[in-house]
């Protein structure tokens, strides 16, 4: 039961259910039930191995132990779960499925593509004083990861660019065991490690990888059409925190989203994911493919802590700035909390990464495959595979730099896109600080300037939990309370296609208000319910503003995120 201090902070939601919030770039579905009338379960309780005890008592048989957030994943069918529930105070959840953020096979193709990421990022001049991401681990909890090599020097993910071995092999969840070498079936997980890790080179010279030196290891919790459990991917997320002193495993990359169903700290997964931001491990996850509607940032994406990556693309110019602009199907905050995001937007449109051309990606869409090595995606993705990069060389050039520091360091350094009359091209709901330079976050000297208003021991413990600075004006607008009106999001204006953006770094003071502000309490919002819909309506003077969501009693799968056109 909770305490009245939690009953206090726990308020009526506050900003979910927007027009376009049922299209989610990816969905979320309770496992189907089998015959029995069986359903898969997470339970948690306060007290770990008592509730293994009384699941036990039910002659059932834990399917996962989670002990990274007290529970486990168990099939029960109803007069199971109620004995459970009369003998134990326990927390429920359906063991959700997940699936991963993927891109699009749609766009031109690439014959020995170019590397463009790094000059896009201006990391080259982190790889001109010979940082490369040495010493740092990167884990991919995704597809799988196989150890393809490159073209050119025999180099790829398997080893760096001075031949020297990076490959930790690969963690599966799905049948919690470790091999040297993944069933990669997908092609999604490797994909995206190449864009943080490749050590090839293009035919001119240049390096693929963002951080060509990292270790790579792979965590596995999707199979080859992109579909998780909660259960498989919180056992990936246990098992990185029980190697991370030794492999040196810093960054946790993740590619895959599904719909918030709850507040960010009630569901299970982001539990797991705030244990490994807390643990130390700098969490970096794409926002999603869903966009440009407002609020269609999903778990984990959602939770405040974390690094949250839209996409942007240079148009396939990338030796001209002027003409980019943000991914239409990058998707946008602010979460149902009222967090801004994303945080920061990287490129994440058309990327070429390796592929081998027997998964099934490559089978569904050969015509984005070069015939050799490698395969061209579009997806917020790849987008959070070029931050993990940059977040290695950070911990490259400081390792004792803490997730909060590298976030805020990260932030602080991002170049926001303005128009020619000096104004932001989008909204901060959508750019987030706007797109990562490796160069300047290398540089940043700024300190708390992220989640200074935050506590996620706190959080965790469920004695405090917080609310963002968005809201919604008497338009029906989003802006960020106490900043003014070139933070107000004008949703009648969707043109996305970036005439004329100019990247620079934004010097604006208020700019930092909403970065560093959360509240316990939430704003005015309240819920009604009717029927099987759900409205969510905001009174603002003597207006009334209502959205609706339409609330299917049978979602579909949530994978990784779904296929989008190329930009």
């Amino acid at each position: 039961m909770l305490n009245n201090s939690v009953k206090r902070i726990i308020k009526p939601l506050s900003l979910l259910g927007f027009v376009g919030l049922s299209v989610w770039l990816v969905s979320i579905s309770l496992n189907g039930a089998v015959n029995d009338g069986t359903q898969s379960y997470i339970i948690s309780a306060k007290n770990y191995q008592l509730l293994k005890e009384k699941v036990l008592e039910l002659n059932a048989e834990p399917s996962h132990e989670l002990a990274i957030i007290n529970a486990v994943a168990v099939e029960l069918n109803q007069s199971q779960l109620s004995q459970l529930q009369k003998n134990l105070d326990v927390k429920v959840s359906q063991n959700h499925k997940v699936e991963l953020s993927g891109g699009s096979a749609w766009g031109k193709r690439k014959w020995q593509p170019k590397a463009v990421v790094n000059d896009l990022i201006d990391a080259t001049s982190a790889h001109a004083t010979r940082n490369f991401g040495d010493a740092v681990t990167i884990g991919f909890l995704d597809t799988g990861l196989d150890q393809l090599q490159g073209t050119s020097k025999g180099l790829g993910l398997s080893t760096d660019l001075y031949g020297r071995d990076k490959f930790w092999g690969t963690y599966d969840a799905i049948n919690n065991n470790v091999s040297n070498y993944s069933n990669e079936e997908s092609g999604h997980g490797t994909h995206v490690a190449s864009i943080a890790g490749n050590a090839d080179y293009d035919v001119y010279g240049n390096v693929y990888g963002v951080a060509p030196n990292a270790s790579l290891v792979g965590i596995k919790a999707f199979d080859a059409e992109g579909k998780a459990t909660y259960a498989d991917v919180i056992r990936g997320i246990d098992w990185a925190l029980q190697v991370k002193d030794k492999i040196n495993l810093k960054v946790l990359n993740m590619s895959f989203s599904g719909p918030a169903r709850s507040y960010y700290w009630e569901d299970p997964l982001n539990q797991a994911v705030m244990k490994a931001w807390q643990a130390g491990i700098v969490v970096v996850a794409s926002a999603g493919n869903n966009g440009p509607d407002p609020m269609t940032i999903g778990v984990p994406g959602n939770i405040p802590y974390i690094i949250t990556v839209g996409a942007m693309t240079d148009n396939y110019t990338e030796s001209d700035s002027n003409d980019d602009k943000l991914a239409t199907f990058s998707a946008a905050g602010p979460t149902i909390e009222g967090f801004v995001k994303p945080e920061i937007v990287a490129p994440g449109g058309h990327l070429s990464g390796l592929m081998a051309f027997d998964t099934q990606i490559v089978q569904e869409h050969p015509e984005f495959h070069d015939g050799g090595r490698y395969f061209e995606m579009s997806g917020t993705s790849q987008a959070a595979g070029v931050v993990s990069g940059v977040v290695a060389l950070m911990l490259t050039q400081d390792p004792t730099l803490t997730p909060d520091e590298v976030k805020c360091h990260l932030m602080d350094s991002a170049h926001a896109a303005f128009n020619d009359n000096g104004e932001l091209a989008y909204s901060i709901f959508q750019q987030g600080s706007g797109m990562v330079n490796a160069a300047d976050a290398l540089t940043s000297t700024a300190s708390a300037c992220a989640n200074q208003a935050l506590d996620i021991a706190q959080d965790l413990e469920g004695n405090e939990h917080f609310f963002g600075p968005a809201n919604i004006n008497s338009d029906g607008n989003f802006y960020v309370e106490g900043l003014g009106d070139e933070y107000v999001w004008e949703l009648d204006d969707t043109n996305l296609d970036g005439d004329t953006i100019i990247w620079r770094m934004n010097f604006d003071e208020n700019a930092l208000d909403w970065r560093n502000t959360a509240s316990t309490d939430t704003i005015i919002w309240r819920m009604n319910v009717e029927t099987d819909t759900i409205i969510w309506r905001m009174n603002v003077e003597s207006d009334t503003i209502i959205w609706r969501m339409s609330v299917a009693n049978n979602a579909t799968d949530i994978k990784v995120n779904n296929w989008v056109e190329q930009q």
